[in-house]
């Protein structure tokens, strides 16, 4: 057997990674009614381990911080450490994998739905009753089945974590391995929070009085499911033009869509195939998955440009890079990415080329959309506050369906359901990857328009740019890094707070 080096960790990690990366496409595109996670990590066993571990940890703490080899060895240990844990944790993946694939949701009249399904639907459904029955059955299977899964693994990861030795709680690992600041960021999201409080009462009574009919008292999150579907905008978003349309615009940019046939398109409806869209990176940079779900209307244009954003990313970054640099990093970065392109559904210019809008309902639209952005913000500080409370231990897991639901309800007024305290977590604190990436697009948005004018989603010198300076460097650097060197200023929320004020004075 080779020796146990960084060289042979790269080597096989590359390969690991690719696995279960394919894994994990093939069951989530609905190709597999199950992912097989535990035949992989056991094949690759031998870089999953104690001495991997040990190996990495020595490399870390023995590198002159701000080195290539501080930064390799980092992102390697916190590769290794989610590697490790996730070994630990298959099995649940797995039981989890294959509850979503066959679950069915039973309404109180005896009709029965995908679990898949139901979040579609309930967006989908105009009326409230039908949308809170819907609700009221997928609420009762996630707590009976789906909770007490992810309350398993989420306490068992907390454990597998802590016990690696790296910092004294799972928090200060993370913060540790990802250079995120959590505490620091968690104020950020307070004085945001309190900053956008007045701008938000206003924006949501006015919204959910005139779109929704209702007391802005009796919202629930399912109300907020369907508000944000906008189906009122289909009709300016259709979908036989949706994929031809980014297309065009991502070739007038200057990038090739397909990145030369290193992305695959999967856009269709398909049995099986989760209901959130997602990007699959199964061998990078050479093949890339888009896969989405249609939901129908302005909702699969924005997330389609998400994921063209991830796709293009890792399909354009360098190809002679280490396995770190292009597999890993700090996903503020990639999310950034995606960020960027779908927040041109935030740009009248952008809309009135590649759309049906027009330029009458475009200030509705744009004000509908304010709302949303204000909405997610808040929405995603309150997600991380929460979170950092439930991985810090201080309080007990039995209280903490209680406690999302006074910070959820707090900063979004949307009433929230105690059966999704432990669904509604992206686990290791991917709420503060989101946050970041927000801070990051705000930045990148006005150095494009800075360099290549307001209309740069169309200007064919900006897709190089962007691929040369950003897409090709990987995940090499912290999205705070990413900023100072390609804009030359620093994350805050300043930048969102000033272009949502614009878009809700839009008239």
């Amino acid at each position: 057997m080779t020796a146990l080096s960084l060289d042979r960790l790269r080597l096989d990690g590359q390969r690991f990674m690719e696995e279960v990366s394919r894994e994990y496409f093939l069951a989530h595109a609905g190709l597999k009614a199950t992912a097989d996670l535990q035949t992989i990590y056991e094949r690759h066993a031998a870089i999953l381990g104690e001495d991997a571990l040990a190996l990495v940890r020595e490399e870390f703490r023995g590198a002159a911080p701000g080195s290539d080899a501080h930064r390799s060895a980092r992102l390697m240990l916190e590769w290794l450490t989610d590697s490790v844990a996730s070994r630990a944790l298959a099995a649940l993946d797995e039981r989890e994998i294959e509850w979503e694939g066959s679950a069915v949701v039973r309404l109180d009249d005896g009709r029965e739905l995908p679990y898949q399904r139901a979040a579609i639907d309930i967006g989908n459904t105009a009326n409230r009753d039908e949308r809170m029955r819907i609700e009221r059955a997928r609420a009762r299977v996630v707590e009976a089945e789906l909770a007490p899964l992810r309350r398993e693994r989420f306490q068992r990861e907390k454990e597998l974590i802590e016990g690696m030795e790296i910092a004294p709680t799972f928090n200060a690992t993370f913060e540790a391995l990802s250079g995120v600041d959590l505490t620091g960021l968690v104020r950020e999201c307070d004085q945001f929070l309190r900053d956008t409080q007045s701008m938000w009462d206003d924006v949501y009574a006015e919204t959910v009085r005139s779109k929704l009919r209702m007391d802005p008292a009796d919202a629930t999150r399912a109300d907020a499911l369907h508000l944000l579907r906008a189906q009122e905008f289909d009709a300016h978003f259709p979908s036989a033009s949706m994929e031809l349309s980014i297309r065009r615009q991502a070739s007038e940019m200057g990038i090739d869509p397909d990145a030369g046939g290193r992305i695959i398109f999967d856009t269709g409806e398909r049995e099986g195939k989760r209901a959130r869209a997602f990007c699959a990176p199964v061998r990078v940079p050479d093949e890339v998955y888009l896969v989405l779900r249609p939901h129908g209307g302005q909702a699969d244009y924005r997330t389609l440009l998400h994921e063209l954003g991830h796709a293009l990313h890792f399909a354009y970054t360098r190809a002679d890079y280490p396995f770190e640099w292009r597999w890993l990093g700090d996903n503020s970065v990639t999310e950034g990415y995606a960020m960027l392109l779908d927040h041109l559904m935030h740009d009248a210019g952008w809309l009135a080329r590649y759309t049906e809008l027009g330029r009458r309902h475009a200030p509705t639209f744009l004000r509908t959309v304010g709302f949303e952005e204000l909405h997610f913000l808040r929405r995603y500080c309150a997600k991380l506050m929460y979170e950092v409370t439930l991985y810090g231990g201080d309080v007990g897991w039995d209280s903490l369906p209680d406690l999302y639901v006074d910070r959820l309800t707090s900063a979004t007024t949307f009433r929230y359901d105690p059966a999704d305290a432990f669904v509604d977590v992206d686990p290791r604190f991917y709420a503060a990857r989101y946050l970041r990436a927000w801070q990051l697009q705000a930045l990148l948005t006005e150095t494009l328009v800075e360099r290549f004018n307001e209309d740069w989603w169309r200007n064919p010198h900006a897709g190089p740019w962007v691929i040369d300076t950003l897409f090709g460097e990987g995940q090499r650097e912290l999205a705070g890094e990413l900023g100072e060197r390609a804009t030359g200023r620093a994350l805050s929320f300043a930048p969102l707070v000033r272009a949502i004020e614009d878009l809700l004075v839009t008239s």
